[in-house]
């Protein structure tokens, strides 16, 4: 073999060795990419993970206190609704009362003849009829003389001198009646009060 020949095989052989060291070296890169791919990727979608479960448990606490409030606003207007009907005749009851006292001071006044007799008791008649109309719908007139005075049922206008500690913040006279509607003070008592 000449020396040419044995250059070239020498050659071939070093090449030979330095591809097969470059693809060992790019094997063991490749493995440690390989390694360091996984663990990026594992953490990546850890994150990606983390943050999904986050976002899930926002949006299940948004969807909740909605739910919550939805709740709260039936509830609301059932009670709305139970309180309208419970008091819906109180408008007209409040216009029903000033006839209610003319009917009264109508009564008041003293009739000799007989046709005033039977007028007044007319009158008497219609006086008894609405009052019987308002009990059975829940209004019923406020005891007021004789009792303590109570700003929520009574509405003091005048105060005079009490006779004894007894009668002391107590009503002594009543100048036009009160009425409770169910548990509500449609009209308080107008009332005079010993102090």
């Amino acid at each position: 073999m000449s020396k040419e020949e044995n250059n070239s095989k020498n050659s071939k052989k070093e090449q030979k060795e330095t591809t097969e060291s470059k693809g060992a070296k790019k094997d063991s890169q490749d493995k440690a990419n390989e390694k360091k791919k996984p663990e990026s990727l594992e953490s990546k979608l850890q994150h990606n993970l983390t943050q999904l479960q986050k976002e899930k448990d926002d949006l299940e606490d948004k969807f909740l206190r909605s739910q919550a409030e939805m709740q709260n606003m039936q509830n609301r207007y059932n009670n709305e609704r139970a309180q309208l009907i419970k008091y819906e005749s109180q408008s007209l009851a409040k216009d029903v009362l000033p006839a209610m006292d003319n009917l009264e001071r109508a009564l008041a006044t003293k009739v000799d003849d007989e046709a005033s007799k039977q007028l007044k008791k007319g009158v008497q008649m219609t006086l008894d009829s609405l009052v019987k109309a308002m009990k059975d719908h829940g209004i019923s007139e406020i005891t007021a003389e004789g009792v303590k005075f109570d700003p929520n049922l009574h509405q003091a206008v005048q105060t005079v001198a009490a006779e004894n500690d007894d009668q002391k913040d107590h009503v002594v006279r009543v100048l036009q009646k009160g009425y409770l509607y169910k548990d509500r003070t449609l009209r308080p008592a107008m009332v005079v009060v010993a102090q």
